[in-house]
């Protein structure tokens, strides 16, 4: 099993969004970066364990935990000129883009916010605090994963 960390916007799609959807599962579509594609197409595995990351909002942290229950298969709202995640240089017959299907776990008794994270010296490896990247999906190490449980009980 691995773990791993997304990032979402909380107005497009939090944590409540995926709670509220039919057996608290939606798929994970419209990302539409190389690095990040090549992860959910063949790194993510059914059981995967995942933090949901709000991004781009008052304070961004890791806000609940969701878990892989479908591997990566072809993002199909690239091929629709009607779809937000169009993209005309995507077809069926050469698929561009992928995508993940994730149930909702639970949210944390807290936020674990970015500022909270980038003041852990354990974590200081960390993908998510490393300079220059913002992709939306990212892994998490094993001592990470452990880590940030045990910060959701620490007061902040």
């Amino acid at each position: 099993m691995k773990y791993w960390i997304m990032k979402s916007e909380p107005d497009v799609f939090g944590i409540e969004h995926l709670k509220s959807r039919p057996r608290k599962t939606e798929a994970w579509d419209g990302v539409r970066n190389y690095q990040a594609r090549n992860m959910l197409r063949d790194e993510m595995k059914k059981g995967d364990q995942v933090f949901f990351y709000h991004s781009n909002c008052v304070e961004p942290g890791i806000v609940g935990i969701m878990e892989v229950v479908k591997e990566g298969y072809v993002d199909h709202t690239a091929f629709d000129p009607r779809q937000k995640y169009f993209d005309p240089k995507s077809n069926p017959a050469k698929p561009r883009w992928y995508m993940v299907d994730v149930r909702y776990k639970r949210k944390l008794k807290r936020t674990i916010t970015l500022a909270e994270i980038k003041t852990e010296k354990t974590l200081k490896n960390m993908k998510l605090v490393q300079r220059g990247n913002r992709l939306s999906i990212m892994p998490v190490s094993k001592a990470e994963w452990h880590h940030i449980l045990k910060m959701e009980t620490q007061p902040t």
